[in-house]
């Protein structure tokens, strides 16, 4: 199914039985559907293996968990951060969930540069940055928690995924393939779901909390979005949409408001390029799509700081919001070749 390891599986799981009982799953900072559902899965897998498992969310997160008032141990460190850092120093074994590079975890990146317990680090995220002998890393997967339940099911630990815990893993594949829109040619993929639905999630549910609870201020800041905010350079076959934060203040703008904006511009005809800058007391946060094979990780990694997939990317400036939007408008004539021939035009 993936590339996982069936030795070091077994290596680790010898070492676990002798000598680990407390576990801590950590993921990054403004989780996603992926992060949430991997890590929630994995615990409810380590729990019922009879680990005391806890998840430690760096911040918080929409509630596009379905039954997450069933799901026990998680916490949240800006909210709890002495309680989350005492899990954190007292943890035999860190699970490393949804990203490769310290960095994405904001204040607990201190607790990774000279972590007391072993690292476990499952990614889908290429080139991952953080060392350990038990590195699970796919970039071929559709997401984290696909890898996740293939790293259960090497682990020996498949009884130990109960109807929440394939819920929370079919949460996290839904959400990072928007729903099997991209990143979903593997037929193993649809084996997995196939098995996680046999085990008791729910998609139907999955799906409404995913996509159909979102509030009446979100739908309209779409629209706004959309319709006043959003450029379209036919030239470049891109798109942006930038939005300030007293735009995003009069919206009531909540973390995971804006998640899956991006999106939209890449179904005009012609785009494959599409951008968001979001203006935040610290930072311009920038997240960057793409169809076909316009890399979007290089261009974020070359030009704002940050990385990711090759389609689905995001990064970063302390410039302005119109100075960030202006470098990146003042970009696109040198990639103006290269995108052309993602959409079959001649440059």
């Amino acid at each position: 199914m993936t590339n996982i390891d069936n030795k070091i599986c077994h290596s680790l799981l010898t070492w676990m039985k002798e000598n680990v009982k407390k576990v801590v799953i950590l993921t990054h900072a403004n989780p996603d559907g992926d992060a949430l559902g991997s890590s929630l899965g994995l615990n409810c897998v380590l729990q019922n293996a009879g680990f005391s498992s806890v998840v430690v969310f760096p911040t918080d997160f929409p509630p596009i968990v379905p039954d997450l008032n069933n799901h026990h141990n998680w916490i949240i460190y800006e909210q709890h951060e002495k309680k989350a850092s005492q899990y954190i120093i007292e943890a035999d074994l860190l699970f490393i969930l949804d990203f490769n590079d310290i960095k994405r975890v904001g204040k607990i990146k201190k607790y990774l540069e000279n972590p007391k317990g072993k690292i476990v680090l499952i990614d889908h995220h290429p080139q991952p940055l953080i060392e350990t002998p038990f590195l699970f890393s796919d970039t071929s997967v559709s997401s984290t928690a696909e890898l996740v339940y293939d790293f259960v099911l090497k682990m020996g630990w498949s009884h130990y995924l109960d109807a929440l815990g394939a819920g929370s893993l079919l949460t996290g594949i839904i959400a990072d393939t928007a729903s099997f829109n991209h990143n979903a040619r593997r037929p193993e993929l649809y084996r997995a779901v196939a098995d996680l639905i046999e085990m008791g999630a729910d998609p139907d549910k999955i799906h409404e909390a995913l996509f159909n609870t979102i509030s009446e201020e979100r739908l309209r800041m779409l629209g706004y979005s959309l319709s006043e905010k959003m450029e379209v350079f036919q030239e470049y076959h891109t798109a942006i949409i930038a939005l300030s934060r007293d735009e995003l203040r009069k919206y009531n703008f909540k973390m995971g408001d804006t998640e899956g904006f991006v999106n939209y511009p890449l179904s005009i005809k012609g785009i494959v390029f599409s951008a968001l800058f979001l203006e935040t007391e610290e930072k311009i946060k920038i997240s960057l799509r793409s169809k076909g094979h316009f890399a979007v990780n290089q261009f974020s990694a070359s030009h704002f700081n940050g990385g990711g997939h090759h389609n689905a990317a995001g990064g970063e400036s302390r410039l302005s919001l119109s100075e960030a939007v202006k470098q990146f408008i003042n970009l696109l004539p040198k990639y103006a070749k290269e995108l052309a021939c993602h959409t079959g035009d001649e440059a």
